[in-house]
């Protein structure tokens, strides 16, 4: 089962302020996790967290994001990208 990977503007903008190379490993690291047969197993849940349901750990960033189910087709919906000093102050 492959995801769709959504990106929201903020995480677009997040993306765009970070350095080429980190936004590079970032996106591909993405991708990796979205073709894979069960991407939450390589997320942790968050609770009580307003911005989002999931993050992804890469490296020192955090992907935080939702997953919407739509029939067959699941979505990821990327939120925002940040430096894990940073993404929980949100």
């Amino acid at each position: 089962m492959r995801y769709v990977t959504v990106y929201t503007e903020n995480a677009t903008h997040d993306l765009a302020g970070l350095p080429k190379k980190i936004a590079r490993r970032i996106v591909d690291k993405i991708d990796f996790f979205r073709t894979q047969s069960e991407p939450l197993h390589f997320a942790k849940k968050l609770t009580n967290f307003t911005p989002g349901q999931f993050r992804f750990r890469i490296g020192d960033y955090r992907a935080i994001f939702d997953v919407d189910n739509k029939g067959v087709i699941h979505i990821l919906m990327i939120l925002r990208i940040k430096h894990r000093k940073d993404i929980y102050n949100l």
